[in-house]
């Protein structure tokens, strides 16, 4: 909310008007303390209603999780392709060739490494 006062005022102080079309609301600068008014309660209901959406995003999120939904992408490697490759990688072999072999990225290896 505080964002949206400030941008507007040095918008204003700035000689631009600044014009909210949904709500055909006009702030100029030499503004009447209605318009100040109807600015803060124009960014009160918008901080109120994101707020919102978070909340409910975080119910849903967690509504989700205890249906057994899992969020994130899939493994790229299975466990058994994981320990072929600890098992390589220990006989020496390159993690940068079984990155290749396995159509993965290197990045992909050391982090199954280190997990494993």
């Amino acid at each position: 909310m505080s964002d949206l006062l400030q941008i507007v005022n040095d918008l204003t102080s700035e000689g631009v008007t600044v014009y909210f079309a949904k709500e055909s609301l006009t702030f100029s600068g030499g503004d009447s303390p209605i318009d100040k008014l109807m600015l803060q309660m124009l960014a009160a209901f918008s901080e109120f209603e994101v707020s919102m959406i978070k909340s409910r995003q975080r119910e849903g999120i967690a509504a989700a999780k205890g249906r057994g939904v899992l969020f994130g992408a899939k493994p790229k490697l299975t466990s058994e392709q994981v320990l072929d490759i600890r098992a390589r990688v220990g006989q020496g072999e390159t993690k940068a060739a079984l990155a290749i072999e396995y159509g993965v990225s290197r990045q992909t290896v050391y982090t199954a490494l280190a997990r494993a």
